[in-house]
């Protein structure tokens, strides 16, 4: 990395108020610094949630560094192979045959067969034209038991098609088969973490009778597959809307977008819809937002004017975090985000008119390396790339909204940022863990 021999790191590019910010990307892309803040979940991650499923990456030895270490981290590496693919695979011009080959060696070493395969095939493939359909249709007749998904780890296509992660999300659900749809029983998709059962989404559907199902939830292969008897797919991040609506055109599984949301009104509305789709009688929600101000409002109490830093792994919706917060006194003075998603557009400008002085950091802007990492005083994070640029060991850990949601969710969130205030925590251990939560995955 390079840096400049004379005078201070300059914030310029990596850094500005939300006066002056652009909506939805506020930073320019170019050169990008990926901190050592490894909470978030990546591909590797995500594919063991298909319980008893092998994952093959079929990449160049560099690239396959990164994935082979997650799955050692995670002690998966039994559920976890590769095939090294070398430069005269690429100047033969054999790519299709070294896959198949390749798998099939990598199955007939293993003790027993898996119920399914995830293959990730990589940007050289698509570089080279590989015929991928070939490869599956070989592979399919060799291993008739086995279901293989087609996966991906294709980072050149994240800023012009579906990302990596939301490309996974998707094919976590390409292997269910289909089966007579069973109008009591729904399932949550897309979620690393499993919603908690406090929330009042989990609670209005289970409450009414209805069957939840959940990958996060499921112990086996069996218990995957019975996610396709589920009229009504209900999705809760953006990244999970592809595989909703794949699942409603392959299954005829209904999808139900109900974003994550820190906004009474959003939340509200959320519920009603979930209402409807259910056919069950809505609930009144005054006494969640009467819990949800108190518990705002005793830790605000505590907080008080302590300086409020949050990022973008720590929820999906953080300009809705953050208005939530200003809202109710808390002083929020950065968020750390390279992009918002079109949900957050009424938080940004909200913001922008009432808070014109919060400052946008970027995380990957190459500038972030450089940066000074303490702030004055004592500075209380929520996730753990705030608390990884700011130098504060008083953070929320949490990733990807942490399984709150609703009312519930936020009552549970103030209470974590309480004990964040009164409790610091060893934040370089605790951030370099990849995949925070994932162990649950074996």
């Amino acid at each position: 990395m390079l840096k400049p021999l004379h005078g201070a790191a300059k914030e310029s590019g990596a850094c500005l108020p939300i006066r002056s910010a652009s909506f939805p990307e506020p930073f320019a892309p170019g050169l990008e610094y990926s901190s050592p803040a490894r909470g978030t979940w990546n591909i590797v991650h995500v594919g063991m949630l298909i319980p008893q499923a092998h994952q093959i990456f079929i990449c160049a030895a560099g690239c396959l560094r990164g994935v082979v270490l997650t799955a050692a981290e995670m002690h998966a590496s039994d559920r976890f192979s590769t095939v090294e693919i070398r430069e005269n695979d690429v100047l033969e011009g054999n790519m299709e045959q070294l896959i198949v080959d390749g798998v099939t060696d990598i199955l007939g070493r293993l003790p027993k067969l898996p119920p399914a395969v995830l293959v990730f095939t990589t940007c050289i493939h698509h570089f080279m034209g590989c015929d991928l359909p070939l490869v599956y249709r070989a592979l399919r007749e060799r291993f008739p038991n086995v279901a293989f998904a087609d996966c991906y780890m294709t980072p050149i296509l994240r800023k012009s098609w579906m990302t990596p992660d939301q490309l996974m999300r998707r094919q976590l659900y390409s292997l269910l088969k289909p089966r007579p749809l069973n109008p009591r029983s729904v399932n949550l998709i897309g979620n690393c973490n499993p919603t908690d059962e406090s929330s009042e989404l989990v609670r209005l559907i289970c409450e009414n009778g209805f069957i939840l199902r959940d990958i996060t939830a499921c112990k086996t292969y069996d218990d995957y597959q019975q996610m396709a008897e589920s009229a009504l797919n209900i999705s809760t991040c953006a990244a999970a809307r592809a595989g909703g609506e794949a699942l409603e055109k392959r299954l005829g599984q209904k999808h139900l977008s109900l974003p994550l949301s820190y906004s009474y009104r959003e939340i509200g509305q959320n519920l009603r819809r979930l209402a409807e789709a259910l056919g069950v009688p809505q609930r009144d929600d005054s006494p969640g937002r009467e819990r949800a101000e108190k518990a705002l409002k005793r830790a605000q109490s505590m907080i008080g004017g302590t300086p409020v830093a949050l990022d973008g792994t720590a929820t999906p919706r953080p300009l809705s975090l953050a208005r939530l917060l200003c809202e109710h006194g808390f002083s929020v003075g950065r968020i750390y985000a390279d992009a918002f998603s079109a949900e957050e557009k009424d938080d940004f400008l909200w913001l922008q008119k009432n808070r014109p002085e919060l400052l946008l950091f970027s995380f990957s802007r190459p500038e972030m390396r450089v940066l000074p990492r303490d702030t004055e005083g004592k500075t209380l994070a929520i996730g753990q790339k705030a608390a990884y640029f700011t130098g504060s060991g008083h953070f929320v850990n949490m990733v990807e909204g942490g399984g709150m949601y609703g009312f519930d969710g936020i009552c549970r969130l103030a209470g974590l940022m309480t004990d964040a205030f009164q409790h610091e925590k060893d934040t370089k251990n605790l951030i370099q863990i990849k995949g925070w939560g994932c162990e649950r995955c074996l």
